[in-house]
């Protein structure tokens, strides 16, 4: 038995509009972070509401471990809330922020064990200072410690890190999850950042138009995508259109392989750092052959972009492949296209089956290995 289970929750603001979530299940087991990714108007935060309670589904279930809570308010779920904007009282110390959430306690042991929260999240020489003193990454924590106070059985997070800045934002996600971790708690974030959904999640669920379009590891996710929606807003990727003959496609950049093994007219994407860049001797034009359009340094890494029969490539690699633009490079593929279906964002850089010219044939062993 799954620590929560949603089964096909749907959500209509308007009789006549399409839905706002529509159908979405997932399961979370005991400990486990999820992350709900999308752009703003997917659904995932009135997801998030309406396992809070905050929102009442049209249809649909919530379960917690097996027991339904969906007609229940939200201060009988046992569900926490750590809202973007941490909501913390202002007129309180940090440590009576705390004591506030324990309310259900006995008076006596209030303060102690607000103070063993605040000693967990990291802020015991911050307990007697008002919040507007922190930073936005000690409010944030203290607003994780006042929500483990009333001892939830999940956590839900609506965009807790948006309004920090880049080196605060890395290292408050790092410090809760690690909490999160330690307590065992299980946990929904809900944000739009890629990055972060990868980095902090155990499984991710990728939502577009109401609807989770994926569900998985980030790992799965980012390598084997199943939709153009997916390979597009999850990290940047190059599509293509192409005709399949098995474990091959003809496409622009020729004959490469593709997973899975399929048969006509498709859609692949290859990711950028999936590309291998070879430097070619000034006005050979070989079959594969491309021109470096521009080059964006990037500390740990380079980002060049390739023209090749009209389209242009994104290609990632790392420092030691320093080229300039209008040096004459091969494209080759390090590891298989991945066939997609077509949803959502697949019109963009996506070259035209149409516009292929004639197609140099896959070679055995022509490809790097990943």
């Amino acid at each position: 038995m799954k620590h929560l289970e949603v089964q096909a929750l749907t959500k209509h603001f308007a009789p006549t509009a399409p839905p706002a979530v529509d159908r979405v299940s997932f399961g979370l087991e005991q400990g486990e972070i999820l992350g709900l990714l999308g752009p703003s108007g997917c659904g995932k935060t009135t997801t998030l509401r309406m396992i809070a309670g905050f929102e009442r589904p049209d249809s649909g279930d919530i379960l917690l471990d097996g027991r339904s809570v969906a007609a229940l308010p939200p201060e009988k779920r046992r569900i926490g809330f750590v809202f973007q904007d941490y909501a913390l009282f202002p007129n309180r110390s940090v440590l009576n922020n705390v004591v506030f959430a324990l309310h259900r306690k006995d008076r006596s042991v209030r303060t102690e064990r607000a103070r063993e929260l605040l000693a967990m999240v990291g802020l015991t020489r911050e307990q007697n200072r008002m919040p507007y003193e922190l930073s936005g990454g000690q409010q944030q924590r203290v607003a994780l410690a006042r929500t483990l106070a009333a001892e939830p059985e999940l956590i839900l997070l609506d965009e807790p890190f948006s309004n920090l800045d880049a080196a605060l934002r890395e290292s408050t996600r790092r410090d809760v999850r690690t909490l999160l971790k330690c307590a065992e708690m299980s946990a929904i974030l809900v944000t739009h950042d890629q990055e972060e959904a990868l980095g902090f999640c155990d499984t991710v669920g990728v939502m577009h138009a109401g609807a989770i379009e994926q569900l998985g590891s980030p790992e799965s996710i980012y390598l084997q995508p199943e939709t153009s929606f997916v390979a597009q807003f999850l990290g940047r990727a190059n599509l293509m259109r192409g005709h399949a003959r098995g474990e091959v496609a003809d496409t622009d950049l020729g004959t490469i392989p593709i997973v899975p093994a399929t048969e006509g007219p498709v859609l692949v994407s290859l990711r950028p750092e999936h590309i291998e860049l070879n430097r070619l001797t000034p006005g050979s034009t070989p079959d594969g052959g491309g021109e470096i359009v521009s080059r964006e340094f990037r500390g740990h890494d380079l980002t060049y972009r390739v023209r090749f029969n009209r389209a242009e490539y994104i290609v990632h690699t790392d420092f030691t492949c320093d080229l300039t633009p209008g040096t004459p490079v091969r494209i080759v593929p390090r590891r298989p296209a991945v066939v997609l279906r077509e949803t959502g964002l697949c019109g963009r850089s996506v070259v035209a089956l149409s516009s292929i010219p004639e197609i140099p044939r896959w070679i055995p062993g022509q490809y790097a290995s990943a």
